[in-house]
């Protein structure tokens, strides 16, 4: 039976939306985004797991609109990377109600219905984590049906007073998480790793 295994990078506050660049997500006039990048840091990458979400058994599971995202820029990158062909190896599993098949990136899979029974069903059939990169709707969703059994957090030192955070407001029932491992990086950022409490 299979894990999923969220991976996600967060403001103080809370926000997931757009870490990465400018453009990568601007709904709700999110002027923010690139957050992350001026922390980025290969010993936070592998904290995160970045190395066992690659390379591990299972597959990464992505939401849409983050699967369409990467999907634009990974397989583009030429440039040596080790992330581009290990991306196109690796299985990925895309939970949408819009998307057919068959899907642009090779060895892509489409997981219809609804993403919260679909996952179950995915991590009763798949050994190995799921991992979840980016894909806010996708892990509320799965969040709120209790099927998230990991969550590793790239916390940073700022806070944006905007955009979507991880555990919406009024989304979540109260909850409490448990402490796995905490690393704090010199940039100021923590790697904390959490399961749901039982």
């Amino acid at each position: 039976m299979g894990r999923v295994v969220v991976v996600e990078n967060l403001t103080l506050d809370g926000v997931m939306q757009a870490p990465g660049g400018a453009d990568e997500d601007t709904r709700g006039g999110f002027g923010h985004g690139g957050w992350a990048r001026p922390y980025a840091d290969p010993v936070i990458a592998e904290k995160m797991g970045m190395g066992r979400a690659m390379s591990g058994d299972g597959g990464l599971l992505f939401g849409r609109r983050t699967y369409e995202q990467f999907h634009g820029f990974w397989p583009k990158q030429t440039d040596g990377n080790p992330f581009t062909e290990v991306l196109d190896r690796r299985r990925k599993y895309v939970a949408s109600r819009s998307l057919l098949e068959p899907l642009p990136w090779r060895n892509s899979v489409l997981v219809r219905g609804d993403a919260a029974d679909s996952v179950a069903a995915l991590k009763r059939d798949v050994e190995g984590d799921l991992v979840v990169l980016g894909s806010g709707e996708l892990v509320r969703s799965l969040t709120r049906a209790g099927l998230v059994d990991v969550y590793t957090l790239a916390i940073h030192p700022l806070t944006l007073g905007t955009g979507t955070r991880l555990f919406a407001e009024g989304e979540h029932a109260y909850g409490t998480l448990e402490l796995v491992e905490a690393s704090p990086a010199p940039n100021g950022v923590i790697v904390a790793t959490y399961r749901p409490a039982s």
